[in-house]
């Protein structure tokens, strides 16, 4: 074998070691718009991308032994570049149709970004894993150097599969986006099976490089689509109708801020908050929105709590682009935005808050570290005497597991903890700082029905005997198991607006 050919199949292994990863990144973020971002799609995207590999090792290892040749391998190389070239256009139209069926049904995510890894990124995955057993077949000349022919090229693959997920997760995503990135990882694959099929194979990867001059489509198109971008962390999509302006983010079943021009109550859960102050028996002084989203709450705060310090804090820079863009959040008095994680923020500032607002959740899944005793501990620390935080948590009409566990863990924190099931689907889990600040009704007339039912409905929260910590705090489990038997028992998530509703 030649030193010319050994290059070649480094240069195979290492091309299909980055499209190998680049492609796992990628099906996470095409399935993204359409089941979410949660730890159940994660698994089925890293599971089946290692039992796809798994399969492909073995499948490249026999055909390696039965034709052992750099032009069977060179097939594999193309087809698994061609492969991965076709899935975007081929993904959205089977998502849009799949995703009819599911979208009002929660198992969907679990369901759905199951079929959708197993069908659009399976097949390319296990012919990416084919290469590395193939190509050491072809490398090995003799007994003696198969230790070391082995070694280098794993190494060779495992070095291109760190340079596919960080350049991809980093770099091309965010500058190109998820289709052209897919195209990117293709063209380069294609070019290591024209190296071994020969050079009018080339037309193969210029055939895929071509491709990166279509347009990406819309994803899950609708009427009154502004804006739509995918950021670092996720997709974002702003859509107006009727004169309602709404922001998406990734699978698209939650709103996470509404716009009217001119109105800032919503008829949805972030009226809520404003009935928290009432608690605190003052207007608040200064607050902290933990997920200030497009700053619909903030908005809110705003008008009615006119001389209050707001600071809001969005871990996404875009999200907070598209608010200024869309939602005038730029125009909101006294709004100083915080693009960092919630928990980030906190430890960093030195402020101390008469109310805290925890809607940092993505609905119905909660970032764990934002539920546990070491978070609530920082709130405390932050908060004012008598100040309050209110966390915006998901349930279903016969089970509150979520939101019992984390006001069970609050009530170990704080001296006092309330749960008020504002919502069908939303409960606000309230801890206070010790007693009120005065003993003046603070929240606006506009929302007096609210306050007078978290008055009257809000129960005291007894402290958990097993309180979450930053060690072991099981959301992802309690939130799946919540919303597959609601949806197994033919449940489906539509809400009534709150009596605030404009």
């Amino acid at each position: 074998m030649t030193r010319s050919f050994q290059h070649t199949l480094t240069g195979v292994v290492f091309a299909a070691g980055v499209g190998s990863l680049a492609t796992e990144i990628a099906a996470s973020r095409m399935l993204a718009p359409y089941f979410g971002n949660s730890t159940i799609v994660w698994a089925n995207v890293i599971g089946l991308t290692l039992a796809s590999l798994s399969l492909g090792y073995w499948l490249g290892g026999r055909l390696a032994d039965r034709r052992p040749t750099p032009r069977a391998l060179g097939v594999v190389v193309t087809g698994a570049a061609c492969l991965v070239a076709v899935t975007p256009f081929i993904a959205r139209p089977l998502l849009d149709v799949s995703v009819e069926g599911l979208d009002r049904v929660s198992a969907g995510a679990a369901i759905g970004s199951f079929f959708g890894v197993l069908i659009l990124f399976v097949p390319p995955v296990v012919l990416l894993g084919m290469v590395a057993p193939f190509a050491i077949r072809l490398a090995i000349t003799d007994i003696e150097s198969a230790g070391s022919v082995s070694g280098r090229l794993y190494a060779v693959s495992t070095v291109g599969s760190l340079l596919g997920t960080f350049l991809s997760a980093l770099v091309l995503i965010p500058a190109i986006g998820t289709q052209r990135t897919l195209l990117v990882s293709a063209a380069l694959i294609g070019l290591g099976g024209a190296l071994l099929l020969g050079r009018r194979w080339l037309l193969v990867g210029t055939a895929i490089a071509a491709l990166l001059f279509v347009p990406p489509g819309a994803i899950k198109p609708q009427e009154g689509v502004l804006y739509e971008d995918e950021s670092r962390y996720q997709f974002i999509q702003v859509v107006e109708q009727d004169g309602v302006r709404r922001l998406y983010l990734d699978e698209g079943l939650a709103t996470h801020s509404v716009w009217r021009r001119d109105e800032v109550l919503t008829g949805g859960v972030w009226d809520t908050y404003l009935a928290v102050p009432d608690l605190v028996g003052r207007p608040p002084r200064r607050v902290a929105m933990l997920g200030n989203a497009a700053g619909t709450a903030a908005r809110a705060y705003a008008r009615y709590f006119p001389l209050a310090e707001i600071d809001g804090v969005e871990i996404d820079p875009a999200v907070s682009d598209a608010g200024r863009r869309f939602f005038e959040m730029d125009e909101i008095p006294r709004l100083e935005v915080h693009d960092m994680d919630a928990r980030s923020f906190l430890r960093q500032t030195d402020n101390r808050y008469d109310v805290i607002i925890v809607d940092a959740y993505r609905p119905p899944y909660v970032p764990f570290y934002l539920a546990t005793k070491e978070f609530f501990e920082l709130v405390r620390d932050r908060l004012e005497p008598g100040g309050v935080v209110a966390l915006n948590v998901a349930t279903t009409p016969d089970d509150h597991s979520l939101a019992e566990a984390i006001g069970g863990t609050l009530a170990t924190v704080l001296p006092r903890a309330l749960a008020w099931q504002a919502l069908r689907f939303n409960q606000i889990v309230i801890g206070q700082n010790g007693d009120p600040l005065g003993s003046i009704r603070s929240a606006p007339q506009d929302v007096a029905v609210l306050t007078e039912d978290l008055r009257e409905n809000g129960r005291e929260v007894a402290p958990s005997g097993d309180p979450w910590t930053d060690d072991r705090a099981p959301v992802e489990w309690i939130t799946d198991r919540m919303i597959v038997e609601f949806a197994a028992e033919g449940g489906r998530f539509e809400e009534e607006p709150l009596p605030t509703a404009p």
